[in-house]
Protein backbone atom coordinates (compact mmCIF):
# COMPACT_ATOMS: atom_id res chain seq x y z
CA UNK A 1 0.00 0.00 0.00
CA UNK A 2 3.05 2.59 0.88
CA UNK A 3 4.41 1.80 -2.49
CA UNK A 4 1.58 2.92 -4.64
CA UNK A 5 0.84 5.84 -2.17
CA UNK A 6 4.49 6.71 -3.31
CA UNK A 7 4.12 6.20 -6.89
CA UNK A 8 0.67 8.93 -6.77
CA UNK A 9 2.67 10.95 -5.19
CA UNK A 10 5.85 10.77 -7.69
CA UNK A 11 3.43 10.97 -10.54
CA UNK A 12 1.64 13.97 -9.04
CA UNK A 13 4.80 15.77 -8.78
CA UNK A 14 6.50 14.67 -11.90
CA UNK A 15 3.62 15.41 -14.55
CA UNK A 16 1.75 18.27 -12.67
CA UNK A 17 -1.32 16.57 -11.88
CA UNK A 18 -3.85 18.33 -9.25
CA UNK A 19 -5.37 16.66 -6.46
CA UNK A 20 -8.94 18.00 -5.57
CA UNK A 21 -9.08 19.18 -1.44
CA UNK A 22 -12.19 20.18 0.11
CA UNK A 23 -12.04 23.80 1.75
CA UNK A 24 -12.16 24.39 5.55
CA UNK A 25 -14.46 26.64 7.39
CA UNK A 26 -12.79 29.91 8.72
CA UNK A 27 -13.85 28.46 12.37
CA UNK A 28 -10.75 25.60 11.79
CA UNK A 29 -8.64 28.48 11.61
CA UNK A 30 -6.06 29.63 8.90
CA UNK A 31 -3.86 26.55 9.91
CA UNK A 32 -6.65 24.16 8.36
CA UNK A 33 -7.14 25.90 5.70
CA UNK A 34 -3.32 26.25 4.94
CA UNK A 35 -3.14 22.49 4.84
CA UNK A 36 -5.58 22.41 1.95
CA UNK A 37 -2.70 23.88 -0.41
CA UNK A 38 -0.31 22.16 -2.44
CA UNK A 39 3.15 22.60 -4.25
CA UNK A 40 3.66 23.14 -7.79
CA UNK A 41 6.45 24.67 -9.37
CA UNK A 42 6.72 26.20 -13.57
CA UNK A 43 8.48 25.67 -16.07
CA UNK A 44 12.13 27.39 -15.94
CA UNK A 45 11.99 30.59 -18.01
CA UNK A 46 15.30 32.76 -18.62
CA UNK A 47 17.37 30.55 -16.02
CA UNK A 48 14.25 30.87 -13.48
CA UNK A 49 11.72 28.71 -12.29
CA UNK A 50 8.68 29.73 -10.32
CA UNK A 51 7.44 27.52 -7.47
CA UNK A 52 4.11 28.04 -5.79
CA UNK A 53 0.89 26.81 -3.61
CA UNK A 54 -2.31 26.26 -5.05
CA UNK A 55 -5.75 25.22 -3.90
CA UNK A 56 -8.02 23.29 -6.23
CA UNK A 57 -11.64 23.58 -5.84
CA UNK A 58 -12.31 20.58 -8.49
CA UNK A 59 -13.43 16.98 -7.72
CA UNK A 60 -12.83 13.70 -9.08
CA UNK A 61 -14.36 13.52 -12.41
CA UNK A 62 -15.70 17.48 -12.11
CA UNK A 63 -16.30 19.39 -15.24
CA UNK A 64 -16.64 22.42 -13.47
CA UNK A 65 -15.59 25.32 -14.77
CA UNK A 66 -13.70 27.39 -11.62
CA UNK A 67 -12.51 31.40 -11.38
CA UNK A 68 -8.70 31.84 -11.01
CA UNK A 69 -6.94 34.12 -8.61
CA UNK A 70 -3.49 34.69 -8.88
CA UNK A 71 -2.14 36.55 -5.54
CA UNK A 72 1.56 37.93 -5.12
CA UNK A 73 3.19 38.23 -2.18
CA UNK A 74 5.17 41.13 -0.85
CA UNK A 75 9.00 41.78 0.23
CA UNK A 76 10.46 38.77 2.41
CA UNK A 77 7.12 36.92 2.14
CA UNK A 78 8.78 34.77 -0.48
CA UNK A 79 11.83 33.91 1.32
CA UNK A 80 11.49 30.36 1.55
CA UNK A 81 8.60 28.09 -0.68
CA UNK A 82 6.00 28.18 2.82
CA UNK A 83 5.73 31.75 3.32
CA UNK A 84 3.67 33.50 0.47
CA UNK A 85 0.95 30.73 2.12
CA UNK A 86 2.00 31.53 5.36
CA UNK A 87 1.83 34.99 5.87
CA UNK A 88 -0.96 37.14 6.54
CA UNK A 89 -4.30 35.81 5.72
CA UNK A 90 -4.33 34.93 2.39
CA UNK A 91 -5.19 31.63 2.85
CA UNK A 92 -8.91 32.99 3.72
CA UNK A 93 -9.19 32.79 0.08
CA UNK A 94 -9.39 28.94 0.12
CA UNK A 95 -12.05 28.56 3.06
CA UNK A 96 -14.98 28.07 2.87
CA UNK A 97 -17.03 30.89 3.04
CA UNK A 98 -14.91 32.62 0.98
CA UNK A 99 -14.96 29.85 -1.86
CA UNK A 100 -19.05 29.90 -1.58
CA UNK A 101 -18.71 33.75 -2.77
CA UNK A 102 -16.66 32.54 -5.90
CA UNK A 103 -20.05 30.73 -6.33
CA UNK A 104 -19.05 27.27 -6.69
CA UNK A 105 -15.45 27.30 -5.67
CA UNK A 106 -12.25 28.85 -7.28
CA UNK A 107 -8.51 27.80 -7.85
CA UNK A 108 -6.28 30.20 -5.76
CA UNK A 109 -2.24 30.33 -6.94
CA UNK A 110 0.34 31.65 -4.87
CA UNK A 111 3.42 32.26 -6.47
CA UNK A 112 6.53 32.72 -5.11
CA UNK A 113 9.62 35.71 -6.02
CA UNK A 114 12.82 33.94 -5.92
CA UNK A 115 13.71 36.21 -2.69
CA UNK A 116 16.95 33.91 -1.94
CA UNK A 117 18.56 34.94 -5.06
CA UNK A 118 17.54 38.75 -4.47
CA UNK A 119 15.00 38.93 -6.98
CA UNK A 120 11.75 40.84 -5.32
CA UNK A 121 9.50 40.75 -8.32
CA UNK A 122 11.61 42.34 -10.93
CA UNK A 123 11.85 42.15 -14.78
CA UNK A 124 13.32 39.38 -15.11
CA UNK A 125 10.86 37.13 -12.96
CA UNK A 126 8.25 38.66 -15.80
CA UNK A 127 8.44 35.50 -17.98
CA UNK A 128 8.82 32.86 -15.36
CA UNK A 129 6.05 34.14 -13.58
CA UNK A 130 3.70 33.81 -17.10
CA UNK A 131 5.18 30.50 -17.66
CA UNK A 132 4.07 29.49 -14.41
CA UNK A 133 0.79 30.79 -15.35
CA UNK A 134 0.31 29.10 -18.57
CA UNK A 135 1.13 25.68 -17.27
CA UNK A 136 -1.27 25.69 -14.59
CA UNK A 137 -3.72 26.91 -16.92
CA UNK A 138 -2.33 24.05 -19.01
CA UNK A 139 -2.88 21.27 -16.36
CA UNK A 140 -5.96 22.25 -14.89
CA UNK A 141 -7.30 23.60 -17.99
CA UNK A 142 -10.27 21.41 -18.05
CA UNK A 143 -11.81 23.07 -14.98
CA UNK A 144 -10.78 26.77 -15.06
CA UNK A 145 -13.07 29.35 -16.68
CA UNK A 146 -10.47 31.46 -18.88
CA UNK A 147 -12.79 34.57 -19.22
CA UNK A 148 -12.43 34.81 -15.28
CA UNK A 149 -8.79 35.05 -14.58
CA UNK A 150 -7.77 37.15 -11.73
CA UNK A 151 -4.67 38.52 -10.51
CA UNK A 152 -3.99 40.54 -6.82
CA UNK A 153 -0.76 41.31 -4.75
CA UNK A 154 0.56 43.74 -2.20
CA UNK A 155 3.55 45.93 -2.21
CA UNK A 156 6.13 44.56 -4.83
CA UNK A 157 3.53 42.15 -5.19
CA UNK A 158 1.32 45.30 -5.98
CA UNK A 159 3.72 46.63 -8.54
CA UNK A 160 4.23 43.09 -10.00
CA UNK A 161 0.38 42.88 -10.45
CA UNK A 162 -0.18 45.96 -12.04
CA UNK A 163 3.18 44.69 -14.49
CA UNK A 164 1.11 41.63 -15.42
CA UNK A 165 -2.05 43.36 -16.54
CA UNK A 166 -0.02 46.07 -18.54
CA UNK A 167 1.94 43.15 -20.17
CA UNK A 168 -0.17 40.84 -20.81
CA UNK A 169 -3.84 42.73 -20.48
CA UNK A 170 -5.74 40.36 -22.62
CA UNK A 171 -5.24 37.32 -19.89
CA UNK A 172 -7.18 38.82 -16.47
CA UNK A 173 -10.47 40.14 -15.94
CA UNK A 174 -9.59 42.15 -12.97
CA UNK A 175 -7.03 43.18 -10.45
CA UNK A 176 -6.43 44.05 -7.41
CA UNK A 177 -3.05 46.03 -6.93
CA UNK A 178 -2.65 46.51 -2.75
CA UNK A 179 -0.43 49.87 -2.15
CA UNK A 180 1.58 48.96 -5.06
CA UNK A 181 5.56 49.83 -5.15
CA UNK A 182 5.33 51.22 -8.88
CA UNK A 183 3.21 53.83 -10.09
CA UNK A 184 3.22 53.19 -14.33
CA UNK A 185 2.45 56.52 -16.78
CA UNK A 186 -0.42 57.58 -18.27
CA UNK A 187 1.00 55.55 -21.19
CA UNK A 188 1.47 52.40 -19.28
CA UNK A 189 -1.81 52.52 -17.72
CA UNK A 190 -3.57 52.76 -21.60
CA UNK A 191 -3.16 49.08 -22.03
CA UNK A 192 -5.44 48.42 -18.63
CA UNK A 193 -8.16 51.04 -19.84
CA UNK A 194 -10.83 48.47 -20.24
CA UNK A 195 -9.39 46.59 -17.32
CA UNK A 196 -11.43 46.81 -13.44
CA UNK A 197 -9.16 48.08 -11.16
CA UNK A 198 -9.52 47.72 -7.19
CA UNK A 199 -6.75 49.84 -5.48
CA UNK A 200 -6.22 49.59 -1.71
CA UNK A 201 -3.70 52.11 -0.23
CA UNK A 202 -3.95 52.93 3.41
CA UNK A 203 -2.60 57.15 3.83
CA UNK A 204 -0.52 55.97 6.77
CA UNK A 205 1.79 53.98 4.73
CA UNK A 206 5.22 54.40 5.73
CA UNK A 207 6.35 52.31 2.44
CA UNK A 208 4.58 53.19 -0.24
CA UNK A 209 3.49 56.78 -0.44
CA UNK A 210 -0.67 57.21 -0.50
CA UNK A 211 -0.05 60.94 -1.61
CA UNK A 212 2.21 61.11 -3.85
CA UNK A 213 2.70 57.12 -5.37
CA UNK A 214 -0.79 55.27 -5.12
CA UNK A 215 -2.71 58.15 -5.33
CA UNK A 216 -1.26 59.43 -8.11
CA UNK A 217 -1.85 56.10 -9.74
CA UNK A 218 -5.61 56.23 -8.84
CA UNK A 219 -5.90 59.68 -10.72
CA UNK A 220 -4.34 58.48 -14.05
CA UNK A 221 -6.36 55.54 -13.88
CA UNK A 222 -9.93 57.91 -13.31
CA UNK A 223 -8.54 59.26 -16.54
CA UNK A 224 -7.53 56.91 -18.40
CA UNK A 225 -9.84 53.81 -18.04
CA UNK A 226 -12.86 53.24 -20.23
CA UNK A 227 -15.14 51.98 -17.15
CA UNK A 228 -14.92 54.04 -14.49
CA UNK A 229 -17.98 52.80 -12.66
CA UNK A 230 -16.56 49.39 -12.47
CA UNK A 231 -13.17 50.49 -10.77
CA UNK A 232 -12.69 51.14 -6.93
CA UNK A 233 -10.45 52.69 -4.85
CA UNK A 234 -9.85 51.85 -1.37
CA UNK A 235 -8.59 54.17 1.26
CA UNK A 236 -7.53 53.29 5.21
CA UNK A 237 -7.04 56.06 7.50
CA UNK A 238 -5.27 53.14 9.83
CA UNK A 239 -4.43 49.53 8.98
CA UNK A 240 -6.18 47.09 11.00
CA UNK A 241 -8.02 43.47 11.28
CA UNK A 242 -11.53 43.07 10.72
CA UNK A 243 -12.14 43.28 14.29
CA UNK A 244 -10.47 46.55 14.57
CA UNK A 245 -6.83 45.78 16.39
CA UNK A 246 -4.27 47.50 14.39
CA UNK A 247 -2.23 46.40 12.66
CA UNK A 248 1.56 45.42 13.06
CA UNK A 249 2.30 48.00 10.48
CA UNK A 250 0.72 51.01 8.35
CA UNK A 251 1.67 49.54 5.13
CA UNK A 252 -0.40 46.17 5.82
CA UNK A 253 -3.61 47.12 3.81
CA UNK A 254 -3.76 43.86 2.00
CA UNK A 255 -5.38 42.57 5.51
CA UNK A 256 -9.03 44.32 4.56
CA UNK A 257 -8.31 42.74 1.07
CA UNK A 258 -7.97 39.01 2.64
CA UNK A 259 -10.47 39.73 4.45
CA UNK A 260 -12.61 40.40 1.61
CA UNK A 261 -13.22 43.85 3.09
CA UNK A 262 -15.35 43.09 5.82
CA UNK A 263 -15.14 43.76 9.68
CA UNK A 264 -15.99 40.97 11.90
CA UNK A 265 -19.49 41.53 12.43
CA UNK A 266 -19.95 41.73 8.49
CA UNK A 267 -20.05 45.16 8.24
CA UNK A 268 -18.17 48.37 6.61
CA UNK A 269 -14.40 47.73 7.26
CA UNK A 270 -12.99 50.21 9.87
CA UNK A 271 -11.64 52.92 8.58
CA UNK A 272 -12.29 52.56 5.16
CA UNK A 273 -13.44 54.32 2.29
CA UNK A 274 -14.10 53.15 -1.32
CA UNK A 275 -14.78 55.40 -4.15
CA UNK A 276 -15.29 54.39 -8.06
CA UNK A 277 -13.56 56.21 -11.12
CA UNK A 278 -16.30 58.97 -11.72
CA UNK A 279 -16.06 59.99 -7.06
CA UNK A 280 -19.06 58.44 -6.21
CA UNK A 281 -18.81 56.98 -2.94
CA UNK A 282 -19.57 52.91 -2.74
CA UNK A 283 -20.42 51.38 0.30
CA UNK A 284 -20.78 47.48 0.47
CA UNK A 285 -23.76 44.73 1.64
CA UNK A 286 -22.53 41.92 2.92
CA UNK A 287 -21.26 39.48 1.66
CA UNK A 288 -20.91 41.21 -1.77
CA UNK A 289 -17.19 42.32 -1.61
CA UNK A 290 -14.50 42.13 -3.36
CA UNK A 291 -14.59 38.51 -4.47
CA UNK A 292 -18.04 39.13 -5.57
CA UNK A 293 -16.79 42.11 -7.45
CA UNK A 294 -14.06 40.32 -9.17
CA UNK A 295 -17.18 37.79 -10.16
CA UNK A 296 -18.92 40.65 -12.20
CA UNK A 297 -16.13 40.48 -14.22
CA UNK A 298 -15.05 38.57 -17.42
CA UNK A 299 -12.39 38.83 -20.01
CA UNK A 300 -12.47 36.90 -23.77
CA UNK A 301 -9.01 35.23 -22.68
CA UNK A 302 -9.01 32.12 -25.12
CA UNK A 303 -6.18 30.48 -23.13
CA UNK A 304 -3.27 31.02 -25.75
CA UNK A 305 0.10 30.64 -23.95
CA UNK A 306 2.35 33.29 -24.60
CA UNK A 307 6.42 33.67 -24.09
CA UNK A 308 8.55 37.19 -23.40
CA UNK A 309 7.57 40.16 -21.51
CA UNK A 310 4.56 41.33 -23.39
CA UNK A 311 4.23 45.44 -23.27
CA UNK A 312 6.68 45.61 -20.53
CA UNK A 313 10.55 46.04 -22.18
CA UNK A 314 13.90 46.39 -20.08
CA UNK A 315 13.92 50.10 -21.08
CA UNK A 316 9.97 50.25 -19.11
CA UNK A 317 10.61 51.63 -15.49
CA UNK A 318 8.72 49.26 -13.00
CA UNK A 319 10.56 50.81 -9.67
CA UNK A 320 8.86 54.48 -9.22
CA UNK A 321 6.84 54.87 -6.40
CA UNK A 322 6.60 58.50 -7.41
CA UNK A 323 6.42 58.98 -10.97
CA UNK A 324 5.80 61.99 -13.43
CA UNK A 325 6.17 61.94 -17.22
CA UNK A 326 7.06 65.79 -17.40
CA UNK A 327 8.24 68.92 -15.63
CA UNK A 328 4.36 70.46 -15.22
CA UNK A 329 2.96 66.89 -14.33
CA UNK A 330 5.84 67.05 -11.09
CA UNK A 331 3.96 69.88 -10.16
CA UNK A 332 0.58 68.11 -10.55
CA UNK A 333 1.46 65.25 -8.72
CA UNK A 334 3.48 67.57 -5.55
CA UNK A 335 0.19 70.22 -5.67
CA UNK A 336 -2.46 67.10 -5.66
CA UNK A 337 -0.36 65.36 -3.27
CA UNK A 338 -0.56 67.78 -0.60
CA UNK A 339 -3.76 69.29 -1.27
CA UNK A 340 -4.96 65.06 -0.66
CA UNK A 341 -2.62 65.24 2.74
CA UNK A 342 -4.59 68.50 3.72
CA UNK A 343 -7.69 66.77 3.46
CA UNK A 344 -7.33 64.26 5.80
CA UNK A 345 -6.23 66.63 8.44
Amino acid sequence: MKKIISLLLATVMIFGVTLSVSAAPLSDGLDAIRAEFQKGVGPETDGYAIDYRYFSPAEENDDTKYPLLIFLHGMGDGRNEETPLNSHLVANFASDEFQARFGEGAFIMLPRSLEEKGLFWPYQLIAPLKAAIDDFIAVNGANIDLSRIYIGGYSVGGKMTLVMTIAFPEMFAAALPICPAWSPTSDMIEYIADMPIWLTSATTDPLVTYYFGVANTWNRLAKVTNVPEKCRFTTLTRCCYPDGKIAMSAHHSWIAVQSDMFSSDNGDYPHSRIVDGLGNEVKLEYPNGVISWLMQHTSDYDGTATTGTGNITKDTNISSIISYENFLDFFTVLFNGIKLMFSFL
